[in-house]
């Protein structure tokens, strides 16, 4: 079936767009392709550039989501809907009619509330946003069972030093008092979330609890519960592309996740999971080539949520 997967993409690799706008991402190289599949009894099966780091970039705020859910719980939910934006990730044209109240936690906005709540719920004593950080390192090195995994420090200061729009959605949405904190504080934990590197293995094995329940199948750990758990994949599949959500959950049928480092995460309840990376990106800001790759291994799998 990989095979068959490597097959169909070769001729694309190196089609899209690397994200230009945040310069540490500007100089990946677009003919990187790697993909992970990591399966119910932990077996891992890959392909191409599958151990070679990447940023995960939005991506990580699955995992973000997991841990605010699981430290503040519903209250997440006074503050961030679970509605498709139809939107661009960065788009801040809803926030001035909604109140400040973002449409999502997987676009930037609804990002940046979920960690707000762990800054304040993680950071009450300090005067920065580090605990928040170890915090979510400590999550993807448990799950991944890889201590390796860091947070690539040039990505994070050009986040940083290119970060005027997210700036710009925090401070609109402190202006309708949705900010529990300074907002250089809670941005200066999103910028390093966004900044974490994982190999497509690392990221598979990470996300493995989403395709059973949010218990892990290999270690038995139940990391979210399993109502929160369908909660997330709830979301993942309305809202994890943006404005090319729709077309993904039609073309792929399986909750996704991109980011614009060019990776993907998809889940396949009760199979596992896809981790796929190629820099190259559609207009959606979703990688093109990773895009095709998983309609190709679904396509083989019949791995489709919609039968």
């Amino acid at each position: 079936m990989l095979n068959a997967v490597e097959q169909a993409v070769a001729p694309e690799i190196g089609t899209g767009k690397v994200a230009d706008y945040i310069p540490a991402l500007a100089s990946v190289d677009p003919r990187k392709f790697g993909l992970a599949v990591a399966l119910s009894d932990g077996r891992m099966e890959t392909l191409g550039d599958s151990d070679e780091a990447f940023s995960m970039q939005s991506i990580s705020k699955i995992f973000t989501l997991s841990l605010a859910l699981k430290a503040v719980g519903d209250r997440l939910w006074d503050r961030v809907g679970r509605e498709p934006s139809g939107s661009p990730f960065n788009s801040i044209v809803q926030l001035e009619n909604e109140q400040g109240i973002p449409r999502n936690p997987l676009i930037n906005a609804g990002a940046i509330v979920t960690t707000d709540h762990l800054v304040e719920h993680y950071c009450a004593d300090s005067d920065g946003a580090e605990p928040a950080v170890v915090e979510l390192l400590t999550m993807l090195r448990r799950l991944a069972q890889d201590d390796t995994i860091q947070i690539d420090s040039a990505v994070a200061l050009s986040e940083a030093e290119s970060g005027s729009r997210n700036r710009a959605l925090a401070h609109f949405m402190a202006a309708f008092g949705n900010m529990a904190n300074p907002v250089e504080k809670t941005l200066a934990a999103y910028f390093r979330h966004c900044a974490v590197a994982v190999t497509c293995r690392q990221l598979a094995r990470a996300a493995l609890f989403l395709a059973h329940g949010g218990r892990d199948p290999v270690t038995g750990e139940q990391v979210v519960t399993r109502q929160r758990c369908r909660r997330i994949l709830a979301v993942m599949m309305s809202s994890g592309h943006y404005d090319n959500s729709g077309d993904f959950a039609y073309r792929i049928g399986l909750p996704g996740k991109s980011g614009v480092g060019g990776g993907i995460l998809a889940v396949a309840p009760g199979q596992g999971t896809i981790a796929v990376w190629s820099p190259g990106l559609n207009r959606a800001g979703t990688s093109r080539v990773g895009s095709l790759a998983l309609g190709e291994l679904v396509r083989q799998t019949g791995w489709s949520v919609f039968g």
